[in-house]
């Protein structure tokens, strides 16, 4: 073979060599979520093995990392519900996303008699939001008017929609619920149903999620709507840290009805064998602490001084705590569980008693 011949070999096999490389590198990842899956690549896309959130192109990163913060335009009308925009106003806040209140007007409105509100924005001057959120109390305030409903209508590039209790109607008004499934409060289901006919109305369900359009039941169930936004955005793991930081431990996940195939849940409810953790054991300066199952969330908690901390299911044997610590379960031989050990502390064995 000529030098040349060898040369021009030699560039085709590198070329070839770097292309096999190129296509088979791990170019997904999972989205930062503050746990072991962090650092983790995958060849393909899908789901992440660890924490259920939809992996994403390496070169997606910088804009996840800025959808992290979503912004949701909280519409409120004179006589609103209280808890039907507070309680998920809570959830939201402490997902860390940025909410905002519109009404018609600048004007002070007043919740339910008791609760004066000054709006964020009018409908003429308000920012664009990722997420449009109406809830109920006085509705027909705001789906009987017709420039609230074209502001609505208006909306371009909204992620999702979301309403709690009687908010749906202004999402049905806006034809937002046309040809949809919904839910509302409990007293409304009727009036709804004969109101939208293109809708289909269910009456004993928590929520109904069709993908991008979100409706609750009445009142509380907003917080567990809230909740299951948080899970689709940011994945279970952090929706289950948010109920827990607002003491909220009345929540089951995936308690409504899903339509669509993107289920935050799907990987968490099919772990099996988490009574193997159930038991006393060693803990810091000769303390012990205990570990519970809770079956409707299918999840174990750890039991220390009377107060309950959740432990997030990260994959077989390892979990992590509120505060980021790593709990790794030891097993003998007979894969009988006999310890734990912490990542704040390595090297010692705590013994299952």
């Amino acid at each position: 073979m000529t030098l040349k011949r060898c040369m021009i070999f030699l560039v085709v096999v590198q070329f070839t060599f770097s292309q096999t490389n190129l296509a088979t590198s791990p170019i997904y990842i999972c989205p930062p979520c503050n746990s072991v899956c962090d650092s983790l690549t995958f060849e393909n896309p899908g789901s992440c093995e660890h924490c259920n959130t939809s992996l994403i192109h390496k070169k997606e990163l910088e804009t996840f990392k800025n959808s992290r913060n979503k912004t949701i335009a909280f519409y409120l009308q004179d006589g609103v519900e209280v808890l039907d925009f507070a309680g998920p106003m809570e959830v939201f806040s402490y997902a860390g996303f940025q909410v905002f209140t519109v009404s018609k007007s600048k004007e002070t409105i007043t919740s339910q008699g008791v609760l004066n509100i000054i709006p964020d924005y009018a409908i003429a001057d308000a920012p664009k939001a990722d997420i449009l959120a109406f809830f109920g109390g006085n509705v027909s305030k705001a789906y009987q008017d017709i420039e609230v409903i074209d502001w609505v209508k208006k909306q371009e590039n909204i992620e999702y929609y979301f309403s709690v209790c009687t908010g749906a109607f202004i999402l049905a008004e806006a034809g937002i619920l046309q040809n949809k499934t919904a839910t509302t409060f409990h007293s409304a289901l009727n009036e709804f149903e004969k109101k939208y006919p293109k809708t289909k109305v269910l009456k004993d369900v928590r929520y109904v999620d069709n993908g991008k359009v979100i409706t609750t039941a009445g009142i509380s169930a907003g917080i567990d709507g809230a909740l299951h936004l948080v899970a689709k955005i940011q994945g279970f793991n952090n929706a289950r840290k948010v109920a827990y930081n607002i003491e909220y431990d009345k929540w089951t996940p995936g308690e409504g009805l899903l339509l669509t195939n993107d289920n935050p849940y799907s990987h968490y409810m099919e772990i099996k064998n988490l009574e193997d953790y159930i038991g006393r054991y060693q803990f810091e300066n000769n303390g012990q602490v205990e570990i519970e199952l809770n079956q409707r969330e299918n999840s174990i908690y750890a039991i220390l001084d009377g107060q309950k901390y959740p432990l997030f299911y990260l994959n077989p044997d390892i979990f992590v705590g509120v505060n980021g610590q790593h709990v790794s379960f030891q097993r003998n031989k007979n894969n009988i569980i006999t310890g734990y050990r912490s990542s704040e502390a390595d090297s010692i064995l705590y013994k299952k008693l």
